[in-house]
C-alpha cells in the first residue's frame, strides 16, 4: 500500500486528533473522505454549480445538500418552488409549505379578525407546514410539478449553458 506524509502544524493537531476519533481510528480514512468530497465540490464550483442545501420534511427539520444551480423560482403567500439543475443534469424541485392555521369561536364557526387579535375565546389548529424534494431526469417531467409560468422559465434556462466563457 503506498504511503503519503503528511506534515501537521502543532496548531493543527487538535483537529487531526478529533478527525481520526470521529473515523473510528482511521485517519487515513477521514482524511480521503474529505479530500472527496473538497475535489467534488472545487470541480462542481469550476463547472458553475453551487452547494444547496435545502430542508425537507414535515416542519422543514431534516437537511438534505446537493451540487447545482438554480433555474426558476416561483411563489405565493403559502407556497414557494424553486427548481435547480443538478451537476449530473437531473432537475430538481423544492417546494416548501406554509404551516396551515384556522381558528374555531365556542360555536364553531371561524374566527376572523378577532381570534388573530386575541380578542374572545378561540381555539387554534394547523399543520406544521412541510417540505418535499422531487428528482425528475427531463425537463418533460417538470411541466406536471410546476405552474406553468414557472415551467417556461425554468424550460427556457435549462437550454442555456451553466457557465459560459467569453474569449474576450
Amino acid at each position: 500500500m503506498p504511503n503519503k506524509t503528511i506534515y501537521v502544524s502543532e496548531g493543527d493537531l487538535k483537529l487531526y486528533d478529533r478527525a481520526q476519533e470521529l473515523a473510528g481510528g482511521n485517519l487515513s480514512a477521514a482524511i480521503s473522505k474529505a479530500l472527496r468530497r473538497y475535489v467534488d465540490m472545487e470541480d462542481g464550483r469550476r463547472e458553475g454549480f453551487d452547494e444547496i442545501t435545502v430542508r425537507v420534511g414535515p416542519q422543514a427539520k431534516r437537511k438534505v445538500r446537493f451540487t447545482g444551480v438554480m433555474l426558476g423560482t416561483w411563489g405565493n403567500t403559502t407556497t414557494v418552488i424553486n427548481v435547480y439543475r443538478s451537476r449530473s443534469g437531473k432537475f430538481v424541485v423544492h417546494t416548501w409549505r406554509a404551516p396551515d392555521w384556522s381558528s374555531r369561536d365556542a360555536d364553531g364557526k371561524p374566527g376572523g379578525w378577532r381570534s388573530w387579535l386575541g380578542i374572545g375565546d378561540f381555539s387554534w389548529v394547523g399543520s406544521t407546514g412541510d417540505s418535499t424534494l422531487d428528482v425528475v431526469d427531463t425537463v418533460d417531467e417538470l411541466r406536471e410539478k410546476l405552474p406553468p409560468e414557472l415551467f417556461e422559465l425554468v424550460s427556457a434556462a435549462a437550454r442555456q449553458p451553466v457557465v459560459e466563457d467569453l474569449d474576450i
